[in-house]
Formats: structure tokens, C-alpha cells, sequence
């Protein structure tokens, strides 16, 4: 049976993608920490990131990076985090956010985000990645 991020890329069911390859795609998370908070998912469901090939987990990151980047432009962020834990979803992903403030870093602070605030998050992060 497929997960629910997979349903994702795949289109299945709805999401806002800003990155997609043959390797990993990534899309916002609909509970954010922070505007912008991007999930980077490999097409692969493999449960947990120590498990992963190691091209692909390197692709993953670098993907991670490179969103990491545009983050930065578009939100002038200070720094950009990432979390890799996994309790969520059984299928590897790396929480990718803007953020100014450590206490952006406590997955239990995520809360909702307005579908059109998402649409205008995908949007500048896609612009800023075409760049």
C-alpha cells in the first residue's frame, strides 16, 4: 500500500509541489513550523533515511539544500533547518524551514496553514527555484 506522501508526488491526492525529479520530489507541509516548510521526499518508500541507497540520500539532501537556498530569498530567513525523524509517515523525509528562532525546531508548535497562503508559498519557492 502506497503512503500518503507517495499519493503525493503521484499526484493522487493533493499537494503543493515545488521540486520534482526521478530521484525525490518536495512539497509544502500543510502543518507548517514556519511559512514555507517543505517536506523533501524520495520516490523510494523506504521507511527510514539510514536505510536509504546512498545516492539517493545524498540526492535528497542536496535537493534539501538547494530549497534551503530559496527559503532564504524568499523569506530572508537567518538560517534554514532541517528534521529528520520519521515518526510521522513510515517513508523517509527531511522537514526543510526557514526559521530566526530555535523554538521553530519543536515539530509540536506545527499547526495549520490557509490553502491560499500554501498556493502563494509554492509559488514564490518555485520562482525562486527556476532561478
Amino acid at each position: 500500500m502506497s503512503t500518503i506522501f507517495t499519493k503525493i508526488i503521484e499526484g493522487e491526492i493533493p499537494g503543493h509541489i515545488v521540486w520534482s525529479d526521478e530521484v525525490c520530489a518536495a512539497f509544502l507541509d500543510i502543518e507548517p513550523l514556519t511559512p514555507g516548510h517543505v517536506l523533501v521526499v524520495p520516490r523510494d518508500e523506504t521507511d527510514h533515511w539510514v536505510d536509504l541507497p546512498t545516492g539517493t540520500l545524498d540526492h535528497v539532501m542536496n535537493v534539501a539544500a538547494t530549497i534551503g537556498r530559496a527559503q532564504q530569498q524568499v523569506y530572508g530567513a537567518e538560517r534554514v533547518g532541517i528534521i529528520v525523524q520519521g515518526f510521522e509517515v513510515p517513508h523517509a523525509h527531511v522537514h526543510v524551514f526557514p526559521t530566526s528562532d530555535p523554538g521553530d525546531f519543536d515539530l509540536t508548535r506545527k499547526g495549520p496553514r490557509d490553502e491560499e497562503d500554501l498556493a502563494a508559498d509554492a509559488a514564490a519557492l518555485r520562482e525562486a527555484l527556476e532561478r
